[in-house]
């Protein structure tokens, strides 16, 4: 059996909470990347941020994002799959909640997140496509 252990990009890089969207910005940038975890003081997954969500949720609304937080973009519970499940679950949970970036938990810590990139390298291209079809509905 695959896990998502067997496919996840490795040690991802956070934003933390406090931080601003500027400082988000500036990361995403420099690690050349469209999303990021974003992290508490206490290390637990927060949410997800996105280059979009940055745009979005603050330039467009007229915020400052020199003032506004990673955190308060952070909406609900984020979807996450454990390092030892299935790949199979982590696809269908890409497919039904329409995410191309999902966190991996070992626990209560983030060990990796399963980006698109990563599926298309691991399975087959039927079930690759019909995934990438799926989140991009």
């Amino acid at each position: 059996m695959t896990t998502a252990r067997d496919i996840m990009t490795i040690a991802p890089q956070c934003i933390g909470e406090n931080d601003t969207l500027v400082d988000a910005a500036r990361l995403l940038a420099s690690l050349d990347v469209g999303s990021l975890p974003i992290c508490g003081e206490d290390g637990a997954l927060k949410g997800m941020l996105t280059d979009r969500d940055i745009v979005v949720k603050c330039l467009a609304r007229g915020r400052d994002a020199a003032t506004t937080t990673a955190g308060s973009l952070a909406e609900g519970k984020p979807v996450t799959i454990g390092a030892d499940d299935d790949v199979h679950r982590a696809l269908d949970k890409m497919k039904h909640h329409q995410v191309r970036r999902l966190p991996v938990i070992d626990g209560d810590e983030l060990v990796g997140i399963i980006s698109q990139a990563d599926v298309v390298l691991s399975v087959s291209a039927a079930e690759a496509g019909e995934t990438v079809a799926q989140i991009s509905e």
